[in-house]
């Protein structure tokens, strides 16, 4: 028997949809090597910045500005330098999601 083109739609529509609720295991990758600064997905307990649940459009803006330069910093110049515009994307949205 053939496959309908409902049957197929339906598949095609359910992988979508948890291709965008999945976590980037990537970026979880990542920003494990963030804790030791940051804390456990980005919820300091020091004087370092909490990253955790902040709005994924300024932890971009932050990291690209650490990545060219232009907002100094200790050593997270030299962090962001490591990664791409599209992997610091990433990035930010991964601690955007995380509870504070």
């Amino acid at each position: 028997m053939k496959p309908s083109l409902i049957g197929i739609a339906a598949l095609l529509l359910c992988g979508a949809a948890a291709a965008q609720t999945s976590p980037d295991l990537q970026a979880r990758a990542w920003a494990a090597s963030c804790a030791a600064c940051h804390g456990t997905d980005g919820r300091s307990r020091s004087a370092i910045p909490a990253i955790a649940g902040q709005d994924k459009a300024v932890l971009l803006q932050k990291l690209l500005a650490y990545k060219q330069g232009t907002l100094p910093a200790t050593v997270m110049h030299q962090h962001a330098k490591g990664y791409t515009d599209a992997e610091l994307e990433r990035l930010a949205a991964h601690f955007s999601r995380q509870a504070q």
